[in-house]
């Protein structure tokens, strides 16, 4: 019997290290998501919406899924450069211009995107410092 209780005990405690391990990434996730609810809201729902909806026809919805996973390597430079040029979004055009945030650090930039990428329909996973430093190299 007390085999069978080490060996029980020994298991749960594997299987706990694996399923935590497991979660690391989510955990992490999550943290990103809560901090880049908080930049959002202090810099872009004024524009964009509580909900992501737009300004109607001055500001676009974040809600198309679609455009954000086209361009999800130019949402970092949206984010730090703005956008001066007309952009489509779900086959509406928005000719305002969007202001530049060129203080926001990268790790700042990479929570808002994990928000933005996973709220209002959109589910895109996660979405790190190193990308964002990535994506800005590459700005259009």
């Amino acid at each position: 019997m007390r085999k069978f209780l080490i060996g029980s005990l020994f298991l749960l405690v594997i299987a706990t290290i694996i399923y935590s391990c497991q979660d690391a990434g989510k955990i992490k996730q999550d943290v990103y998501y809560v901090n880049g609810r908080d930049l959002y809201i202090k810099h872009c729902q004024n524009c964009h919406g509580a909900n992501g909806e737009g300004l109607g026809k001055l500001t676009p919805p974040l809600t198309d899924t679609i455009f954000l996973k086209k361009n999800k390597q130019q949402i970092a430079c949206f984010i730090k450069n703005g956008i001066k040029s007309p952009i489509i979004v779900n086959g509406q055009m928005y000719e305002g211009s969007m202001p530049d945030f060129p203080t926001l650090a990268n790790i700042d930039m990479a929570q808002l995107v994990v928000y933005i990428s996973n709220s209002f329909g959109n589910k895109q996973g996660m979405y790190t410092q190193e990308e964002i430093a990535r994506d800005l190299k590459n700005c259009r």
